[in-house]
């Protein structure tokens, strides 16, 4: 927390986190912001990262999440979004002019192994389950169901594309390549998205952080992405994205590295843009994975946000942190 929110290194100027103090002095409420930069039409404009909110249920009576979030709308920023919002939060944010974007509110998980899916999933609530109690079995069934889960090898029309594995920096290079479709984006500074993705790598509840890319015959990259993953989890995607008609090509390269490594399933956080293709699949699934909402007084950022003319989510966002996942008591 220090490190994201309360001393953040590579950002100019203090930190934008906020509390509350009750009227007894005391600590009420905490709201973690991450302050970032947008452009639309050439326009620079400064934006604000909800992250985590926390108050104290022994004293706080509902009033520190409103308090804070007016406060944060009284600082210097011009767009005020979030990807996390729990439904508390989208009941008191909303009628403060937030914007709901309800396609990427949803979560979808693409399940490869089912029985692995569920040992993995009853780990992590329950993680003094033996494995020896679980793995055999679950193995047995997967490979009973492994025709009716398996992706396709070549899911997309034309095999004159290939994937390959990139590293953070070719990553941190490439990504901002790939927004110009977007009117209203975000605008990296030199090493800020080298230092997020730093920042990134050190979550540990999904496994280390993997890149990949798709290109073309002549090497020109199509899409890229970003997930945590390791054999016998579930994949937890970071970040994609793609240029123009490839968004099928790129999901395919996702999905077919998160399978090569042994992952179970994978999930993400859904998109506007690649929607269509998601429903291409066979056993993906969709859930409410948490609000995404963005709130601005310029009319020109509420037209884009309202046509999802926007970049929103992923590394825009504050999932990626470890904050979001990991757990801190083990």
């Amino acid at each position: 927390m220090r490190k994201i929110y309360l001393d953040p290194a590579g950002q100019p100027g203090a930190s934008n986190a906020l509390v509350q103090i009750n009227p007894q002095g005391d600590l009420g409420g905490f709201l973690g912001v991450l302050k970032a930069r947008y452009e639309l039409n050439g326009a620079v404009l400064n934006a604000a990262i909800i992250g985590p909110l926390m108050a104290d249920t022994g004293t706080d009576h509902g009033s520190a999440g409103p308090q804070l979030l007016r406060a944060v709308h009284q600082g210097e920023f011009d767009l005020h979004l979030t990807d996390s919002a729990n439904r508390v939060s989208l009941a008191f944010a909303r009628p403060m002019k937030y914007q709901l974007l309800p396609v990427h509110c949803l979560g979808w998980t693409r399940i490869f192994r089912p029985a692995a899916v569920a040992s993995a999933a009853m780990r992590a609530r329950w993680p003094g389950l033996p494995r020896f109690a679980l793995d055999p079995c679950a193995r047995a069934f997967d490979a009973f169901a492994r025709k009716r889960f398996e992706p396709p090898v070549e899911h997309s029309s034309s095999h004159r594309i290939h994937r390959q594995p990139m590293d953070a920096a070719q990553f941190a290079e490439r990504l901002p390549t790939l927004l110009s479709d977007y009117a209203l984006r975000p605008r990296w500074q030199d090493g800020e998205l080298p230092r997020l993705l730093a920042l990134a790598a050190e979550k540990r509840a999904d496994g280390p952080l993997h890149f990949g890319g798709t290109f073309d015959e002549a090497g020109k990259m199509l899409g890229c992405y970003a997930f945590y993953g390791q054999a016998g989890g579930i994949a937890n995607l970071l970040q994609i994205q793609s240029s123009g008609p490839h968004w099928g090509a790129t999901l395919d390269g996702l999905i077919a590295d998160a399978w090569t490594m042994g992952c179970a399933g994978i999930i993400g956080q859904t998109q506007s843009r690649f929607m269509p293709q998601l429903f291409s699949y066979k056993n993906v699934f969709f859930r409410y994975a948490g609000g995404t909402m963005v709130r601005s007084r310029i009319p020109e950022v509420a037209q884009a946000v309202r046509s999802g003319d926007i970049f929103i989510g992923g590394l825009v966002g504050d999932r990626w942190t470890r904050l979001s996942s990991d757990d801190f008591g083990r």
